[in-house]
């Protein structure tokens, strides 16, 4: 039998890593930029994300509402590469300081 935890937490979303910007030899489209999700490593495994929201969450020295915590959304666009790795398009291009930064991918809008 198998006790019920009444304060677990369910985590709604994937972690994922900040690569970069999408970019060429000599040039890069800061409007694009690239995520590595945790546990996706092929282009077919990268499906189900196509279209799921991605937030990028940082921490700011002035308050805005109370809270020094601010987020840009974006969304997957589609896949880049054959390792697992997505193309995504935020509200607001990212900073550079983001580069390498986590990010997380949720679980919705589900497609199904």
């Amino acid at each position: 039998m198998v006790k019920e935890r009444k304060h677990d937490r369910v985590r709604l979303f994937v972690r994922g890593r900040v690569l970069g910007y999408k970019r060429s030899k000599s040039n890069q489209y800061e409007n694009t930029s690239l995520v590595q999700i945790e546990g996706v490593s092929t282009k077919e495994e990268v499906g189900w994300y196509l279209g799921k929201r991605l937030a990028y969450i940082y921490k700011c020295k002035t308050k805005k509402n109370d809270s020094n915590v601010r987020c840009i959304w974006g969304k997957v666009t589609r896949p880049h590469g054959n390792s697992g790795v997505v193309r995504a398009k935020f509200k607001t291009n990212l900073p550079p300081k983001s580069m390498g930064q986590k990010v997380r991918v949720f679980m919705y809008p589900s497609n199904i």
